[in-house]
């Protein structure tokens, strides 16, 4: 029931230009010294591995050159939250790590309420072993290195297991792993998911999976199987709900067209995922019902995320960080442009189609193809729509309430099709290059130049960037510590939402030193454990206020009951201080409404500032 016999390092065919065959080179020109012996220089198959993983590398910087200029003053463009409230995830771990924090819930952000981390993708698998470069470099830095790293590592890991067991011709690997690693999906999600595009325990969970259906040691399997399983639920769980689907998907295909195989392979893979399942199941007990029981945990995400799904013609269109890219047109083919989780592009969408024909008579080749279009048809959402016009509901109108499947954004299905055609392509290279026909050669040439076609218009860019504003002297400098006590919060003006992360920078530059209000975040909705998830915390008065005068510039008259009710914010938040940039924008119409609810400012380096403490305290 596997994709092929494992074989190991065994060399490619010698003809093979991407195999073992040895490539000479003399050193000794015909002018040299007839006596000097001719040096010699194999091309073993570990420096063609080698070549692999640094062009993968290379390609990795190539796509983030842009941030690594200046990671902490440049983010991609058109939507900035996601790398802020990855970066304060980054320094969470790092009070994991060195102060002992609790690391499935903090309330150092939306205080009083807190933040259920298990249930945010709290990427506590990556941010743990980031911590040094968290404290030698900063958070921003961590952000992109866990970006480039995420992109080479999943080609590589891809590249590994399609080399050592699926297909004997390295290009054929190489070819897989680079479109699994670099394929328009993961290159808009390079924008902001760190957590999504590192896939590099994804190729071993699959694997492992394929090895228990003729395993001869179930048990031991199935607790490898397991320990890869735990760590990937502390980078990303809806990948890995992914990853399961797809493989219960894959091997049901099989099954319908060789029912012979499951006579063998029932009673392995039976054995060997319920030995994964106790103990996997063990492991992420306590912090699997933190997510689901624990303070602030939500059931289901909001019906605007809920109903993200891909338009058909997608599938048809370039990726906006590609070579043929174009935001403008692709801008009502996908929920945002992190999203972009199908766009291969006509001649790549015509690739795949004519690999399954010409090798529809094998059995992987046809479960491939079924398990890529299931999951294509689930990523259309509840709503099948071409070029933004409504069609008919999608089968994912009947799914989309399960358990489970209710957390889902049904677009990103369309990361599975991108491993299935993946694999389709590493495939088909390894079949037009074991051809031993007369016309070997031609073959070969036909099929470097259909690869061309399907890949150079989505061949990756680097990614779009912006600047940012920096973090406040004020708070570099350490000067809020003058003032903040540690049961105390500092509320930025406007208060931190989905719309304005830029106060989670500066907490995650101290390493979230200081507690402040309102974040980026899924929590229950009014903050009610239990209850629908929803973006940010409780509804703050204050804070929709305060957010209205930063994006209209209007400075509002505000009346007694409004004073009174952002005092009474003010201290259920037990605020500090009140700290606004000078720099930010409406900075001047912002000063005056603020001061209309709690007094005067005064400048203190770079940002006006109240003291607030008198008008928060339990006396007051």
């Amino acid at each position: 029931m596997t994709l092929a016999e494992p074989h190991g390092d065994s060399p490619p065919d010698a003809d093979t230009p991407t195999g073992s065959a040895s490539v000479t080179t003399a050193t000794a020109t015909a002018d040299a010294d007839p006596d000097r012996p001719v040096v010699r220089r194999r091309w073993t198959p570990r420096r063609q591995e080698v070549a692999v993983y640094g062009a993968f590398l290379l390609a990795a910087l190539w796509v983030t050159s842009r941030i690594w200029v200046d990671p902490a003053g440049r983010v991609a463009t058109l939507y900035s939250s996601d790398p802020a409230q990855v970066q304060y995830f980054l320094a969470h771990s790092v009070r994991v790590v060195l102060h002992g924090d609790f690391p499935f819930y903090t309330d150092r952000f939306n205080y009083p309420d807190g933040v259920n981390l298990m249930a945010n993708t709290a990427i506590l698998a990556l941010g743990i072993p980031m911590v040094p470069v968290t404290l030698l470099f900063g958070p921003a830095v961590s952000f992109v290195t866990l970006v480039t790293l995420g992109l080479a590592g999943t080609a590589a890991a891809w590249y590994r297991m399609l080399s050592r067991h699926v297909v004997r011709t390295r290009l054929a690997a190489a070819v897989g792993g680079w479109f699994c690693g670099f394929s328009p999906a993961m290159l808009a999600h390079a924008n902001w998911h760190p957590n999504i595009i590192s896939q590099f325990l994804l190729p071993f969970i699959v694997w492992r999976v394929l090895v228990l259906t003729r395993s001869t040691r179930p048990v031991r399997d199935g607790a490898l199987l397991a320990l890869l399983v735990t760590v990937q639920a502390f980078i990303n769980e809806e990948i890995l709900l992914f990853t399961a689907l797809a493989c219960a998907v894959f091997l049901l295909a099989v099954v319908a067209q060789q029912r012979q195989r499951w006579a063998a392979a029932w009673r392995p893979l039976g054995t060997g995922l319920a030995v994964c399942a106790l103990l996997a199941g063990a492991l992420l007990a306590y912090p699997l019902w933190v997510q689901f029981a624990g303070p602030m945990a939500y059931h289901g995400l909001s019906d605007a995320v809920r109903d993200y799904g891909n338009d058909v013609a997608a599938f048809f269109a370039p990726g906006s960080p590609t070579v043929g890219g174009n935001e403008r047109a692709n801008v009502n083919l996908a929920p945002n442009y992190s999203e972009e989780n199908a766009f291969f592009g006509w001649s790549l969408s015509l690739l795949a189609v004519g690999i399954v024909i010409w090798l529809r008579r094998e059995v992987v080749v046809r479960a491939l193809a079924v398990t890529g279009v299931f999951f294509a048809v689930l990523s259309l959402g509840e709503r099948v729509t071409w070029w933004d016009r409504d069609l008919f509901t999608g089968p994912w109108e009947l799914l989309v309430r399960l358990p489970l499947l209710d957390a889902v954004v049904p677009t990103r299905f369309g990361l599975i099709t991108t491993v299935v055609i993946g694999m389709l392509l590493a495939l088909a290279v390894e079949r037009a290059w074991s051809l031993r026909t007369a016309e070997r050669r031609t073959v070969r040439t036909l099929a470097v130049a259909g690869l061309v076609l399907a890949l150079l218009p989505i061949a990756p860019m680097p990614l779009q960037v912006t600047t940012r504003p920096a973090v406040p002297r004020f708070i570099t400098a350490d000067r809020w510590r003058q003032y903040v006590g540690p049961d105390q919060t500092l509320v930025p003006v406007p208060v931190p939402s989905m719309g304005n992360t830029n106060p989670m920078r500066w907490a995650a530059s101290t390493d979230l030193d200081f507690r402040i209000p309102g974040g980026y975040f899924l929590a229950p909705r009014n903050g009610v454990t239990g209850d629908p998830g929803r973006f940010g915390g409780r509804r703050s008065g204050v804070g929709e206020l305060l957010a209205e005068v930063a994006a209209t510039g209007r400075t509002p008259k505000l009346d007694d009951r409004q004073r009174r009710r952002f005092l009474d914010e003010l201290r259920y938040w037990r605020a500090a201080i009140v700290v606004l940039p000078l720099n930010q924008q409406n900075a001047e119409p912002l000063r005056r409404t603020v001061e209309q609810l709690v007094g005067p400012a005064r400048q203190e380096l770079d940002v006006w500032l109240w003291d607030v403490r008198t008008l928060t305290s339990h006396s007051a």
